[in-house]
């Protein structure tokens, strides 16, 4: 039998969810349920925080405009995914929405926005990345959404990097060209918490690469023999890493 319920509809709420607690639903969520799913009185939603697994509640409407979510039972606990940070240089707009909500979809726990020297977007709008993790969460039946950090220059993230966490990170140069093999010997080093961080569109330049191979917890990988965009990268990516160091494993 499937752990997920693909029937009823998933919803993310920003409030505490236990047995007979009810939870009102803002302007637009009431809309969504209401008149977008058109659903009423009864009629079951699953919802999740991040926190307290993922609940079955039923819809209790108050009025045609407002709702409420009313907990019944839990669904599924809450589970931890792996520790998994995403390093990225931002993307325009679409783009980046696209890479948010595959990186959620693929379990990382942070989203961190970095500036490159070659980074073409000048501004981060942090909250619409927090949107769209959100979506993907309820489309996908993730029950964890990843904390969104606001953007740093790669230096200043780099100056405070934590010895404790590998840092992956993508390099058409990498020593070993098989990055699974790269990955595997990399394990060995017993670390426990991992970050991947994939570069702009027109990849590192001479000093950042020196910085980033400096580090004695950085691994770099190869993608292959194409170049591939930020956006493909980083799902490229991120699957090599689950299916070596995070939970695809068996």
């Amino acid at each position: 039998m499937s752990r997920y319920d693909f029937n009823a509809p998933r919803l993310f709420v920003d409030a505490p969810l236990m047995t007979g607690v009810s939870v009102p639903l803002d302007r637009d969520q009431s809309n969504y349920v209401l008149n977008v799913l058109r659903l009423a009185d009864g009629d079951v939603v699953l919802a999740f925080n991040g926190r307290d697994g993922e609940w079955r509640t039923r819809v209790a409407a108050k009025s045609r405009k407002a709702a409420a979510l009313e907990a019944t039972e839990l669904a599924r606990p809450q589970e931890s995914g792996p520790d998994l940070h995403y390093l990225f240089a931002p993307l325009k707009h679409a783009r980046l929405d696209y890479m948010v909500q595959k990186a959620a979809e693929m379990g990382v726990s942070r989203l961190s926005p970095v500036f490159t020297r070659r980074t073409q977007a000048a501004r981060v709008n942090t909250g619409r990345m927090r949107a769209n993790a959100i979506e993907a969460a309820e489309q996908c039946g993730i029950l964890t959404i990843p904390d969104v950090d606001e953007p740093l220059r790669l230096e200043q993230t780099l100056a405070n990097w934590a010895d404790d966490r590998m840092l992956i990170f993508c390099d058409e140069d990498a020593p070993v060209a098989d990055p699974v093999a790269a990955l595997g010997l990399a394990s060995k080093s017993g670390l426990s918490k991992f970050a991947l961080l994939i570069g702009p569109e027109g990849g590192f330049d001479e000093a950042e690469r020196r910085m980033i191979g400096a580090m004695n917890s950085a691994v770099a990988i190869s993608l292959g023999p194409r170049i591939l965009r930020a956006d493909t990268a980083a799902v490229a990516a991120l699957a090599l890493v689950q299916a070596t160091l995070g939970d695809w494993r068996a």
